[in-house]
């Protein structure tokens, strides 16, 4: 395990990406929720590495966050129960945020902050306090 002061950085970036899915749901008309579902699939990405950083890990460079759930499943089985919602999560690292793209709706943007709090959940009981 390394020291916490390394996982920081990693759980702050996500903070803000989550909290900005938040604000920008709640406060923006139209909702913009290609944006939104990115923010949302961000902070789980980095709460997935800041999990492998605590494990000592080098976060693989990659935005599939069910590559980074088999990779913290190597230290935790018990991550293996986030593989769909992360699954789910993944098209709005970057097919979303591009013309030509799938465009989420209103109910994938629900969804895609259901899981994303759901995830964050998860992974900070898994980590120190």
């Amino acid at each position: 395990m390394v020291d916490m002061a390394f996982v920081l950085p990693w759980l702050q970036k996500a903070d803000n990406d989550f909290s900005s899915a938040c604000y920008l749901a709640e406060k923006t008309r139209p909702v913009p929720t290609e944006i939104i579902c990115f923010h949302c699939q961000q902070a789980v990405e980095k709460y997935l590495k800041a999990f492998l950083v605590y494990n000592s890990q080098e976060p693989q460079k990659t935005h599939d966050l069910t590559e980074l759930v088999k990779k913290c499943c190597e230290f935790d089985v018990d991550f293996s129960v986030l593989t769909q919602k992360c699954y789910f999560l993944i098209p709005f690292a970057v097919h979303a945020r591009y013309p030509g793209g799938s465009d989420p709706d209103e109910n994938d943007m629900k969804i895609a902050l259901t899981y994303a709090g759901e995830i964050i959940e998860f992974v900070k009981g898994k980590l120190p306090k």
